[in-house]
């Protein structure tokens, strides 16, 4: 499939690991090789701020998308190709995901991975044929994972839902992945306007 653009979710904060920020920086340039765009949080802090930085750095085009009232909070990137300030969290997520072909998450923390599930999900339930991928830095998400087979082995995930989140510990390796993905050609896709 054709991926213009990537939105990224990611963390806020930096983490402990330098790794974290690292992967985000590759990931940029890696966008900007591909001439892809990226959107992302809207913060200048944290991953986030730092994956804004090297990717606008390297020419990519950036857009953030930011709630009024994390604006002041989370340090609103002043220095993006578009800053779209929403009302809400709800129509931060749902512009995201309108102007993005794949969703990627680095490492970061409840936001994160809020986010993730919510788009996993939409492609699980065929409302959007979009691929979603885990950027996996230094095994941060393995116990994620672990769960997740778990709940596949307990009955509540099915095994193809599981399948098609991609999961990479290399940026490129990712990026590939979410290139091939195909949707189920069993499911009718619901209008754009459903996310």
């Amino acid at each position: 499939m054709k991926i213009s653009t990537v939105c990224v979710y990611c963390g806020s904060s930096s983490g402990r690991r330098p790794a974290y920020v690292q992967a985000a920086q590759a990931l940029a340039r890696l966008l900007a090789s591909r001439g892809m765009g990226l959107v992302y949080g809207g913060a200048r802090v944290g991953v986030m701020g730092a994956l804004a930085e090297a990717a606008l750095q390297a020419g990519v085009p950036v857009t953030g998308v930011i709630p009024r009232a994390l604006a002041h909070k989370e340090i609103a990137h002043d220095g993006l190709t578009e800053l779209i300030v929403t009302e809400s969290m709800h129509a931060r997520k749902s512009a995201m995901a309108q102007r993005s072909d794949a969703f990627i998450a680095l490492p970061g923390g409840i936001g994160t991975f809020e986010e993730l599930f919510e788009v996993w999900t939409w492609t699980q339930l065929g409302f959007q044929g979009k691929p979603c991928g885990l950027l996996n830095v230094e095994g941060y998400y393995d116990s994620l994972l672990t769960f997740l087979d778990h709940a596949v082995n307990e009955g509540f995930v099915q095994a193809a839902p599981r399948l098609i989140l991609s999961v990479e510990a290399d940026p490129e390796r990712l990026l590939e992945r979410l290139a091939s993905y195909e949707p189920p050609s069993d499911r009718e896709q619901l209008p754009s306007s459903a996310t």
